[in-house]
């Protein structure tokens, strides 16, 4: 059984091969580490302080040249002593370090670090909460500059002290509520008195702002699946070619150029797109047995879209009607289905959105701003947003919602409870700790372990 005791080693860098890589130990007494490795001769390491010299195999070989980095517990990341080795960055060096790390801490039973355990170790010594140790999952992971800043801000504690202080504002007004039920014999409107009704519709309030929040940025975090879908030589790849702003896909005249799946992620206003175009759908008569492969990967992808952009030959555009109903029996339910009519620079079609249809060339860029708009709207996303928003994840949303409908059950109460004194009480201050045991949820301050080991079993090693 591992424990969270054991003094931990691993490659802090990501795989390959660059300048510098850093293996990280991490454990309560690490200087049988340290001393084995710089050798008799080396100063002794002050804290924060590099040391640059030759890290030594067990035949006192050198294995590499580096900085050694000592941070005393509980001034580190883990609160830990933690014990950095940052050397030359080549795959079998750091590897060799981390065999001469573990040689060295056997007797004090240094082992191979677990996904996200130098991370989850920083939770359990109160370095980081939940949901900024979250945050550094989600900064490493981070696919636009958006998203960066959002992870940013949560990792410096900004998401988790509004929560915080939401909490903060509940236990305030169950106290008063408790201290109301410890004299049923007084004859005080509790919730008039204490305008305990008002103070409670200003926490909704701000739990409503911070929610629509948080789910912007769990957009950030996730964003949006768009499957490209029509009939050969419509201009799927052109648009994504247009989206991207690069030649991603071949297009040709010849139908049926596209054959698989061509994936390609791109920004909007900070908003992650990730756009597949897809083989053309036709009959499967007039295919060969390789096209008829990526049409029914085409079917299988509109299963999992977010969003289905069905592209017409605005020259032709009757003669789609055959495609929409195969993407219809498999779009899935409440997933927008967007017609987009391609080509307009062979016509004498405006650009832009009409009854819901979008008007566009490919070619010349005519409408795609309009399909943009259309696409971060689809998304909920609100322009301006970025800079105040948390890269927020599902478990939090989930415990955000729940805490906004136990809120909206005490405002009930109160409701019945207004008139006929303090009676009713019980049920408000319950639906009050309820609230409030669910926003401690986002900072871990309520939680349990298997929920610890979902959520750091995802970081990477070494983090």
């Amino acid at each position: 059984m591992l424990s969270d005791r054991d003094p931990i080693v691993a490659i802090a860098t990501a795989p390959g091969r660059g300048g510098i890589g850093v293996v990280r130990v991490s454990g309560r007494e690490l200087a049988p580490i340290a001393d084995a490795l710089l050798g008799a001769r080396a100063p002794a390491l002050q804290p924060r302080r590099a040391l640059y010299a030759p890290f030594l195999d067990a035949a006192g070989q050198v294995l590499d040249e580096g900085i050694a980095l000592l941070f005393p517990a509980p001034h580190s990341y883990t609160g830990e002593t933690v014990l950095e080795l940052q050397g030359h960055g080549g795959p079998v060096v750091l590897q060799l370090l981390v065999e001469r790390c573990l040689q060295a801490g056997r007797a004090i039973g240094l082992r191979i670090a677990e996904p996200g355990e130098f991370t989850r170790r920083a939770y359990l010594n109160e370095r980081l909460d939940l949901a900024q140790a979250e945050a550094v999952a989600d900064l490493i992971d981070a696919s636009t500059a958006q998203a960066v800043r959002s992870a940013a801000r949560s990792l410096t504690g900004a998401f988790s002290r509004e929560v915080r202080e939401l909490a903060d504002a509940l236990t305030e007004l169950r106290m008063l509520v408790e201290a109301t039920l410890d004299f049923p014999e007084e004859e005080i409107d509790f919730l008039e008195a204490a305008r305990a009704r008002e103070r409670l519709q200003a926490v909704r309030a701000a739990l409503a702002r911070l929610l629509a929040r948080a789910q912007q940025g769990a957009l950030l975090r996730e964003g949006l699946h768009v499957v490209l879908v029509g009939a050969p030589n419509v201009g799927k790849s052109s648009l994504l070619n247009a989206l991207a702003g690069q030649e991603v896909a071949i297009v040709t005249p010849i139908a049926g150029t596209t054959r698989d799946r061509i994936q390609q992620t791109i920004s909007i206003d900070g908003i992650a797109l990730h756009v597949t175009d897809t083989a053309g759908i036709r009959d499967d008569a007039a295919a060969d047995e390789v096209e008829r492969i990526g049409i029914a990967r085409t079917l299988a992808e509109i299963e999992r879209a977010d969003v289905v952009l069905h592209l017409v030959d605005a020259t032709a555009p009757a003669a789609d009607a055959e495609v929409l109903a195969r993407v219809q029996t498999r779009v899935r339910e409440a997933v927008p289905l967007v017609e987009v009519r391609n080509k307009i620079d062979l016509t004498s079609e405006p650009a832009g959105e009409r009854d819901g249809v979008l008007a566009i060339s490919a070619r010349s860029g005519a409408g795609l701003d309009a399909l943009r708009a259309r696409l971060l709207a689809i998304a909920g996303w609100q322009q301006g947003a970025g800079e105040s928003v948390f890269l927020a994840r599902e478990r939090q949303l989930d415990a955000l919602r729940r805490a906004s409908a136990h809120l909206a059950a005490a405002a009930e109460q109160a409701d019945v409870a207004h008139g006929y004194g303090n009676a009713q009480l019980e049920l408000f201050a319950e639906e009050l700790r309820l609230g409030g045991k669910a926003l401690g949820e986002v900072t871990g301050e309520v939680s349990a372990d298997d929920l610890l080991g979902q959520i750091f079993s995802r970081f990477c090693i070494g983090k």
